[in-house]
Formats: structure tokens, sequence, C-alpha cells
């Protein structure tokens, strides 16, 4: 048996991709939105995978620094990281893993990152 959990966030962010053989290559900004997969199959005491307050609490900790700021100067990406969709996906990722929220052999199944409503990017471990 397996429980799957969902909890999306978003934020509003700029960027621009240098060297893109495109528009994208200009600056411009999305409305970000960001799905938390998180799967597991022992609950809690209270019959919770993992609260989806403490998810969201910890998704929107991750996606602070990126709101309302120019992706371009945001580490890593001010190091050469391209600010794409998937680099994002996965340092959300990464970063949102290291959070002590999963517990009872719950873990970061994946992150969805869209840019757009019809445009997104799923990075996941596997």
């Amino acid at each position: 048996m397996m429980y799957t959990l969902r909890v999306e966030s978003a934020f509003e962010a700029a960027h621009q991709l240098p060297g893109y053989p495109g528009k994208c290559a200009r600056l411009h900004g999305h409305s970000w939105v960001v799905e938390a997969t998180v799967k597991g199959t022992e609950l809690d005491e209270l019959g919770m995978l993992v609260d989806f307050k403490d998810v969201k609490a910890a998704l929107e900790d991750v996606l602070e620094v990126f709101d309302h700021q120019y992706l371009n100067e945001q580490e890593p990406f001010k190091d050469g990281m391209a600010p794409t969709a998937e680099n994002l996906a996965r340092l959300i990722f990464d970063r949102l893993a290291e959070h002590h929220i999963f517990q009872n052999g719950s873990r970061l199944e994946a992150i969805c990152v869209w840019e757009s409503p019809k445009s997104s990017v799923t990075y996941s471990r596997d």
C-alpha cells in the first residue's frame, strides 16, 4: 500500500537563458508553480503520511529565496548554471529533501515546476 501526497505553491521570478536561440535569451518573467510529491507507506498516529501544513511550510521556505527575484543572480545560477525549469526543479528538490518533515519512511518523490500553464518539468530521484 502506497500513499501519495501533493502540495502546490508558487512564486514570481524573472530569468533569461543566455545563448538560447530565441525569445528566452531576453529577460522575461514567469508565475512559477511548484508541486511537491511525497510518497510513503506508513501513517502516523493521526492517520497522516505527512501533515500538508508541514510540507507546504517547508516548500514555501525553499521558494521564498526565489520570489520576486532575478534567478540569474541567485545561487547557483549566478555561478553559471542555466536557470532553466529543469535545473530549478532539481535545486528545489534537493533543498526540500533536506527539511526534517519526512518521517515514518515518507520521502520526497518529485518536484514539478510549471513556468506556464502548459509547460512543466518534473524532477525525481529515479
